[in-house]
């Protein structure tokens, strides 16, 4: 069995590769369970365990994350995670990788994916809102797609906003701090959220016409990014069906009625697959809501274990 370090697991998961693994197999499609949760309780400390199994003909991988939220009082990291790759014909273990990297990267190739078909050719201002792991990938995943003039980051904390711009203008771009968020959501073609905030940031009154919204937190029913403006008359696409169900940004306009199922246009499989979908208006905002899927975590790691395979590793 293979083993990838998190150095070695980033180094196999060039953003220009992955976007393309992963639109390949929201195309093709695979085999996703629903995840597994455990709560792990002991003398000494509680955590949450998630098992989230997929496979296709070829490979069968699980990734296992462990949330402590008690290390953060011992300085130590709140969230572990791994991922293991089998032969699908025959269960052997063929490689062990850094779930976290898989997961952070992953995330963010799918939101510049889903944003291939949905933001303006043209785009080339684009708003991160956070500044965390995921958060700090975006512009490189989205630089993959768009020529992109400007990257504004505006986070909670100032701070944090500050030290990404510095990592972002190390990396060539022109990034600047975002000091307030309702006239940068304002500028921008594309504005993406990675954040864990419980209550809307993002206002749809301050979006322009014809921009695109990505949003990537609020994964959970009390999570939310974006308000129920921010999502009514867009044209909006999800990643799987379980966004509306999971998802504080759809489960609250859902329940009050100012959105229904019908206005869910499609899903990312959809527009990979050129699927026949809805009219969408010439300029329409769009949106994406993403709560992240195994599918993704087994394309990325099929592409590690792959591009070890054709270098020799």
């Amino acid at each position: 069995m293979r083993i990838f370090d998190e150095q070695a697991t980033r180094d196999a998961l060039p953003f220009e590769t992955l976007i393309e693994s992963l639109r390949s197999m929201f195309r093709a499609g695979c085999t996703v369970p629903e995840r597994h949760v455990h709560h792990i309780e002991s003398a000494t400390a509680q955590g949450t365990s998630l098992i989230m199994p997929a496979w296709n003909e070829r490979y069968f991988g699980v990734k296992v994350v462990n949330v402590f939220a008690g290390n953060a009082a011992a300085k130590r990291p709140s969230l572990h995670s791994t991922y293991q790759l089998f032969d699908a014909c025959t269960g052997a273990p063929i490689a062990q990788m850094d779930g976290n990297v898989i997961t952070s990267r992953r995330t963010a190739a799918t939101s510049a994916l889903a944003a291939s078909y949905l933001a303006a050719k043209e785009s080339k201002r684009l708003l991160i809102v956070g500044s965390g792991r995921v958060a700090s990938l975006l512009a490189e995943a989205y630089r993959e797609v768009f020529e992109l003039e400007k990257v504004a980051v505006w986070n909670r904390d100032a701070s944090g906003a500050a030290a990404l711009v510095q990592r972002l203008r190390i990396q060539g771009f022109h990034a600047v701090e975002a000091n307030n968020l309702a006239e940068a959501a304002s500028d921008a073609d594309i504005v993406s959220c990675a954040t864990l905030a419980t209550e809307p940031l993002v206002r749809g009154v301050w979006l322009r016409e014809g921009s695109h919204l990505d949003l990537i937190g609020s994964f959970t029913p009390q999570m939310r990014e974006a308000d129920d403006d921010a999502i009514r008359n867009a044209c909006l696409f999800i990643d799987t069906e379980e966004a509306a169900k999971k998802s504080g940004d759809l489960l609250a306009p859902l329940a009050s009625g100012r959105l229904v199922n019908a206005d869910i246009a499609g899903t990312l499989s959809d527009l990979c697959s050129g699927k026949e979908l809805k009219q969408v208006r010439p300029r329409a905002r769009t949106v994406f809501k993403s709560v992240g899927t195994a599918l993704e975590d087994l394309s990325a790691a099929i592409q590690v274990f792959e591009s070890s395979e054709s270098s020799g590793y």
